[in-house]
């Protein structure tokens, strides 16, 4: 009987199954009675509304629940998360604008606000590295990716178009609608509506998101930092020589 049924039907189960749903709990979900278990079964054809519905919710392809393409999912929501305002100088030429921890916190808010954008400070770095793209940077507030960025640091980011572009595991700035945050991305399997935001710190625990909750993303690519301190492995290595001397010294002894 498996093999006998539609390729929709197939699929629809999958879909239920894929996000954890029974029967009855799908049905409720998309609003066409108590139960999926006739559509399942072949008795019932997918409505309009069913495959309406699968896509607003899923982002299910209504050409692949019909076996029409092998792409099952497709974002409808476009994922435009580019920047709402870029800054020119006076050679026409796009400033990198700096976006303290004080200014970070009405970011959201001001996002499309060209006036709130000439308050903060621009420079431009002449380096082939940014060119041809856009960068804002942010100064990095708590300790939610250390080791890798520290409190105060400034990281710079390069603009991303749309969340279909972004790279899964890469370290971007994720501004929110309430909120700018500073972290790796994962992208959700079975869900392009949402991603996961990760911390390297391992006292903080992943955040998911939905795509729409986006305002913009930022690709880090570099990083500001001031106050350097020596790299342990030096201090490391210089505890070694000196343990080393103490103990040539001490087989020198032995042997006079």
């Amino acid at each position: 009987m498996e093999s006998k049924l539609s390729i929709e039907a197939k699929r629809f189960k999958k879909i239920r199954e894929e996000q954890h749903h029974t029967q009855q709990s799908f049905a409720e979900l998309l609003g066409i009675g108590a139960t999926t278990a006739d559509i399942e079964r072949g008795k019932t054809k997918l409505s309009g509304k069913v495959v309406m519905e699968l896509l607003r919710q899923f982002n299910v392809n209504p050409l692949w629940l019909f076996g029409q393409s092998y792409t099952q999912f497709v974002d409808i929501t476009g994922g435009n998360v580019s920047p709402k305002v870029i800054s020119i100088n006076q050679d026409d030429q796009e400033s990198i604008l700096l976006v303290n921890q004080k200014a970070a916190a009405g970011y959201p808010h001001n996002i499309q606000d060209v006036s709130w954008y000439e308050t903060l400070p621009a420079f431009n770095i002449p380096l082939p590295q940014y060119r041809n793209a856009t960068y804002r940077g942010f100064q990095v507030e708590g300790d939610s990716m250390l080791p890798n960025i520290r409190p105060n640091e400034w990281v710079l980011g390069k603009a991303v178009p749309s969340i279909a572009e972004a790279s899964d595991s890469k370290i971007y700035i994720v501004v929110l609608h309430d909120s700018v945050l500073v972290k790796k991305l994962q992208k959700v399997a079975n869900a392009p509506d949402k991603v996961r935001l990760v911390s390297l710190n391992p006292e903080y625990l992943p955040l998911e998101v939905e795509v729409k909750n986006i305002q913009e993303l930022w690709m880090v690519n570099s990083k500001l930092t001031f106050g350097l301190d020596e790299p342990s492995e030096s201090s490391l290595l210089r505890q070694l020589q000196q343990s080393m001397d103490e103990l040539k010294g001490q087989i020198n002894n032995l042997n006079t």
